[in-house]
């Protein structure tokens, strides 16, 4: 290969990365979001160098989120394909597993064609009684505001889904399952549909009642409720049976759902899962469904 062409390779790829890795960002809200919360400092990364790392790398651990925003990376033009997800971070109501379970995830799916949206929702609120009320309040107005600019970033409003991770997963599902707004409509963005086409629940987290017998009331299926996929391991310290009570809820309504049960992975791997494990193909899998679903294009 010659200088000038190895030179024109690299600057191609340069462009790539910059055209995959640049990301827009917006304010959710037109002044203060709803509700109040309590913050221990400001907002910034509290990774420490004794942290577990993931596949190797740490992470990134974003605390004292207080204004919410949405982190939207958009595929190549000629790429896209008119789809969106809307990425909710895992990390206990308490950090958002920034990179791990959002940014990482956007460009995933940015090489889908699809466009990857992160929600920067406010925590923590794990000590608040209802914990998952301001994350899925964010993510609510993330879908609308998603749906506001559908024309402008080539989408098709009737293809916006939701993603999470662990109580992202949470957050996605009762975004997903959510019978009204859970907040006051505040402008025109509010006119837009909250609700997604479709919920990607990797290892959700908190949707069973304390004895894993069922789902939380606060967790309602119905015929209505959109599609999804999920992904669990057998061995996860946070209990299948969030994914398992809410696939047999799926199924009782009528809507038609994936589930994959691996039995060994752990939490909190995202994209980073140990490549001798079989769980490390859920993304295969994934875009497996989607491509089934006719949300990304056949080859």
């Amino acid at each position: 290969m010659s200088m000038k062409t190895l030179s024109l390779l690299l600057t191609f790829v340069l462009v790539m990365t910059q055209q995959l890795s640049a990301a827009q960002v917006l304010k959710l809200w037109p002044a203060d979001a709803p509700g109040k919360m309590k913050l221990s400092g400001e907002e910034k990364d509290i990774n420490k160098p004794t942290d577990r790392l993931v596949g190797g790398r740490k992470i990134i651990k974003l605390a004292n989120v207080s204004s919410p925003e949405i982190h939207v990376f958009l595929p190549p033009e000629e790429k896209r394909n008119g789809s969106a997800i809307v990425i909710c971070p895992g990390g206990g109501f308490n950090i958002l597993a920034w990179d791990l379970e959002g940014t990482e995830v956007a460009k995933w799916l940015n090489g889908l064609g699809i466009t990857g949206i992160v929600v920067k929702y406010r925590t923590p609120t794990r000590d608040q009684q209802q914990n998952w009320l301001m994350p899925v309040q964010d993510t609510q107005r993330a879908i609308s505001l998603v749906r506001q600019h559908a024309t402008k970033w080539k989408l098709n409003r009737k293809q916006i889904g939701v993603l999470g991770f662990s109580a992202g997963g949470m957050t996605a599902a009762l975004s997903a399952l959510a019978e009204n707004r859970k907040y006051e409509s505040q402008d025109e963005i509010d006119n837009h549909s909250c609700v997604p086409d479709i919920a990607v629940l990797i290892y959700p987290a908190y949707l069973v009642n304390k004895e894993e017998t069922a789902l939380k009331d606060l967790v309602k299926v119905t015929s209505k409720s959109p599609r999804m996929f999920l992904v669990h391991a057998f061995d996860d310290p946070v209990t299948m049976q969030s994914s398992l009570k809410m696939m047999s809820a799926l199924k009782r309504a009528g809507v038609a759902s994936e589930l994959h049960i691996y039995d060994a992975g752990g939490h909190g791997y995202g994209l980073r899962s140990d490549k001798s494990l079989p769980i490390a193909s859920w993304p295969n899998r994934c875009e497996d469904w989607l491509r089934h679903i006719k949300w990304i294009p056949t080859d």
